[in-house]
């Protein structure tokens, strides 16, 4: 019994130095997702941790022609999806979103992030890549197959990836390291959590806690990797009869891994049922949004809110005619305010603001 005990003891503290030397290198940039799929059931959760709440949701139309901006070889393609999305730096470079596939992507700063060199492959933008895949993928599958079609060329130092699911219950990580894309997807994910840190070390960390395969109890911190725990137990633990509401009980991981004022929005998408949970720091109550209700048309105008509305409940008829003016003044406001976005040329700058003009409906 001796024995069993120092060894208990020992592996304890072996865990708890690995969690020490861990907790060293996590990124300082939170953010959180994750996903849960229960029976016919399925929400897909975000905090979106940043400096800047400001932002708009826009109504993205299907049978639109698009390009790629300011590169010598551009993605072209035509939007197969109509979609809504959560846009802080313009009009076409989402933070993440849900088209009428029910496919849902959002991102996590990730310091490591590295994305490839120049090759053969027509280029895209790291948030713009976000906007293609919900114009043109309605599975988790599409999207990884759509790496021989392009590449990621980043116009500004966002250090990102990406967490996709689907309607089908399919969820991948994709994340760019060393200038090569690393993949997860779905027996690889035995966790489907994303935060700030890569796939490989949030699992390695995750094994460390109690009913993971370790002896540690739950975290109580905030770092990237605690958030990970936390979320993957919440996650696993999630039963109808107890917890009640899958929206609902979505909304209460993102609480329970919030960074206070930090969390500038809670977004909670229903994949199965389509329809989009949302609210922000200043204004806290809940918004929906009703994809199976919404005209993606493109021969109807581009519809658009602020994402601050001080509306509340089912907003799906309150979108408002998108305008440039609106754009602009969401662009001068949000590249201002982002550190790596600061310097960016006057020309880039126009670039973005006017890049919806280029958009024509077919």
């Amino acid at each position: 019994m001796k024995t069993g005990n120092n060894f208990s003891c020992l592996h304890i503290l072996i865990c708890s130095l690995c969690l020490l030397i861990l907790s060293w290198h996590q990124p300082a940039v939170p953010c959180s997702t994750f996903f849960i799929k229960h029976g016919d059931q399925s929400v897909f959760g975000k905090n979106y941790d940043w400096d800047i709440e400001d932002g708009m949701v826009l109504i993205n139309k299907k049978c639109v022609t698009k390009t790629a901006i300011n590169y010598t070889n551009p993605v072209k393609w035509k939007s197969k999806y109509g979609s809504v999305t959560f846009n802080q730096y313009g009009h076409g470079f989402p933070c993440g979103g849900m088209n009428e596939a029910g496919l849902a992507i959002e991102i996590m700063w990730q310091d490591e992030a590295e994305f490839p060199p120049p090759d053969s492959r027509p280029e895209i933008d790291n948030m713009q890549w976000i906007q293609y895949q919900l114009d043109n993928a309605g599975t988790v599958e599409e999207v990884i197959a759509s790496d021989t079609l392009l590449r990621i060329a980043p116009l500004s130092g966002a250090a990102i990836h990406y967490l996709v699911c689907d309607r089908n219950g399919g969820c991948t990580v994709i994340e760019y390291l060393n200038g090569k894309r690393v993949w997860y997807k779905n027996n690889d994910m035995p966790a489907k959590v994303l935060t700030n840190s890569t796939y490989f070390e949030s699992m390695g960390f995750l094994k460390l806690y109690r009913g993971f395969g370790g002896f540690i109890p739950l975290p109580r911190s905030n770092g990237s990797l605690e958030r990970f725990v936390r979320i993957a137990y919440m996650v696993r633990e999630y039963n109808p009869e107890k917890s009640g509401d899958i929206v609902k009980y979505g909304f209460e991981i993102l609480s329970s891994v919030s960074m206070g004022d930090y969390t500038k929005w809670r977004i909670v998408y229903d994949i199965e049922k389509r329809c989009i949970y949302f609210r922000t720091e200043s204004k806290k109550k809940i918004k929906k949004i009703d994809l199976a209700n919404l005209n993606f048309s493109c021969e109807t105008p581009v519809k658009a809110i602020t994402i601050n509305t001080g509306l509340s409940g089912d907003i799906t008829d309150k979108f408002n005619t998108y305008t440039y003016k609106m754009n602009k003044k969401l662009i001068r406001k949000t590249f201002g305010k982002t550190y790596f976005l600061k310097g960016v040329s006057r020309d880039l700058l126009e670039r973005v603001m006017h890049y919806p003009g280029s958009l024509k409906c077919e």
